[in-house]
């Protein structure tokens, strides 16, 4: 992070407060972030007996056993959006793919989608073919009225905007489509309508889920399927990349704003761009230099960015000499002549080639660069292709990780993304700023600390998971984790609430075999809900010591409202990631109307 907590905010910065991301290999950002500093391959090599479809083709020479599986791709958690199991199955994958993820942005991010009263824009891309081969879609004309609501379910358009519908949310809702550059031009679109004043905070990403699934591939010479399923971007023997699956939401929010508002910052957006080659391309589906050039530079012009400054390259990385040799081209066109050198790295070698998520892959593996200060190898890189002339670029391959130490004193990452079709979109980010200076925690002091779940399993795996997320991260505050605990997650029917004085209590509080003060399972003290003072959004502790808090704690947990701004007008915490709601997916398919 950089050195200058006391700074003016540029009014084109965008805060990225909140990320989720599914992956083949990784439910989580964290466990992405494993697979990234750990160099491992999350492509699947599928036996024949796992493939239930191609049957025509698996015996062909040239079938490719391999695709990147998400494990989750068939699953969804219905009862936490009030989504009924008819609905639930009705909807496509990457419908219901979108929705949990952008959920769990906004918890990432700290906030109660029931106490947002902002106007949030929803931005996303998904893949059209996904939907027809899901499930014909509904005759509107035979069924009868049932199968509007059922189209709503199943159309890819209306992802976003069911999205907005079932988190309670009103804003914007654009369903993109820009094929494999979906996801960049979802939060080129969402940045816009932020810097324009039309949405408050926004949600971008995409949602993928290759259907049937799991499935190989066919290879063709000079395609962009890979030979032998594995993608080894910038090597002389890449035959191109897997297929994969998965899904990835930012929550966005201007910089000035979310640190005024006490957010956290993963990274900044400090420019973005699109174009699209139309009639100059090459070939139709190939990148063209200089259309991609030129859409990598105005990505850093309108950010005022410095090629110098940029350190780290996020290839599209597509593993076939072709396609890596136009990209880097391309991107040496747009850095110019420069004596600093940037890192050049591609993640389909980790995970394949997401389709309309692919850019997302890449976006959050910068994002979690810069906020970690580390630079991942690209695995599957044993030869460089000499034809690429990287001496002669700004650019070296980071062949293994390593610490990321910028030349310019400030670490920047561009990410590349291409689509077929001639779309072509670029990323530029910046590492977060460092926060303002803080008095220390006062210690000692009584905090409430509370959760609440749609049942009592889940609610007992919300505090497993806390605790399991506080030990291994000794660095968060009490303070801060009270704050995001009582403030940015939803209040659901099972609670739990605990008085503790320290990261410690709190710990020993959460586990198996300790009970808190009050509990949605356990005979809670009752509370004469007169004696609370109330505001207009929930009653209100009498003090801020122990017995107050208690009593405060009591009457959360047997229903009553709470006014937890109240309880935090002392401004000491800030939001911090924890845990998001452990959904209990169920399997829900559907192959006919």
């Amino acid at each position: 992070m950089t050195d200058s907590p006391e700074q003016e905010y540029d009014p084109g910065d965008v805060a990225v407060i909140g990320m989720s991301l599914r992956a083949p290999g990784a439910r989580t950002k964290e466990q992405f972030w494993d697979v990234l500093v750990h160099g491992r391959e999350t492509v699947s090599f599928l036996a024949k007996e796992d493939i239930h479809v191609d049957e025509t083709l698996i015996h062909n020479p040239s079938y490719v056993r391999a695709c990147g599986v998400l494990d989750t791709y068939d699953r969804f958690d219905p009862s936490v959006f009030g989504i009924s199991d008819r609905m639930a199955a009705a909807m496509t994958p990457e419908n219901r793919l979108y929705l949990e993820s952008a959920w769990e942005s906004l918890e990432d991010g700290g906030y109660d989608p029931d106490r947002l009263t902002a106007e949030i824009g929803m931005y996303g891309a998904n893949n059209p073919q996904t939907a027809a081969l899901y499930s014909s879609p509904p005759d509107r004309a035979s069924v009868g009225p049932e199968a509007i609501e059922a189209s709503l379910a199943w159309s890819p358009d209306s992802m976003t905007s069911n999205a907005l519908y079932y988190m309670g949310l009103t804003g914007e809702a654009v369903t993109v489509a820009a094929v494999c550059a979906g996801f960049h031009y979802a939060v080129h679109l969402a940045c816009q309508s932020l810097l324009l004043g039309q949405s408050d905070m926004a949600i971008a990403g995409g949602a993928m889920v290759r259907l049937p699934h799991p499935r190989g591939h066919l290879w063709e010479e000079n395609r962009i399927l890979s030979k032998d399923g594995h993608c080894r971007p910038f090597d002389a023997n890449g035959t191109g990349s897997a297929l994969s699956s998965g899904v990835v939401t930012l929550l966005l929010k201007p910089l000035g704003r979310a640190v005024a508002d006490r957010d956290h910052v993963y990274a900044v957006v400090r420019g973005s761009a699109v174009n699209n080659n139309g009639v100059s391309a090459m070939a139709y589906g190939l990148a063209q230099p200089e259309r991609l050039s030129a859409c990598i530079a105005a990505a850093m012009e309108v950010g005022g960015v410095s090629p110098d400054t940029v350190s780290m390259y996020e290839a599209n990385g597509l593993g076939l000499p072709v396609t890596d040799e136009l990209e880097v081209h391309a991107a040496t066109m747009a850095f110019g002549k420069r004596t600093a050198t940037a890192s050049i790295g591609g993640v389909k070698g980790n995970v394949g080639h997401g389709g309309v998520v692919s850019g997302g892959f890449g976006t959050v593996k910068a994002a979690l660069a810069l906020y970690h200060r580390t630079l991942p190898a690209t695995i599957n890189l044993t030869e460089v292709n000499q034809d690429l002339d990287f001496p002669s670029t700004p650019f070296v391959p980071q062949i293994e990780g390593a610490a990321w130490e910028p030349e310019a004193g400030i670490r920047r990452a561009g990410i590349t993304s291409l689509g077929g079709g001639g779309y072509n979109a670029h990323l530029v980010l910046e590492e977060p700023p460092a926060p303002a200076g803080r008095a220390p925690e006062e210690a000692g002091r009584p905090r409430l600390a509370t959760l609440s779940a749609m049942d009592d399993d889940a609610l007992a795996r919300q505090r497993t998971r806390l605790r399991e997320w506080l030990e291994a991260r000794p660095e968060l505050r009490l303070d801060d984790v009270c704050f995001t605990l009582n403030l940015g997650r939803k209040v659901m029917g099972r609670r739990w609430a605990a008085v503790v004085r320290s990261r410690e209590e709190l710990i020993a509080a959460l586990s198996d075999d300790a009970r808190g003060p009050a509990t949605s399972t356990a005979a809670a003290p009752r509370t004469d809900p007169g004696s609370f003072s109330r505001t207009d959004d929930g009653i209100v502790p009498s003090g801020q010591d122990a017995p107050a808090l208690t009593d405060l704690a009591a009457a959360w947990v047997t229903g009553l409202q709470v006014d937890f701004d109240a309880l935090h007008r002392d401004g000491a915490g800030r939001r911090v990631p924890l845990p998001a709601y452990p959904f209990q997916p169920r399997r829900f398919w559907r192959t006919d109307w």
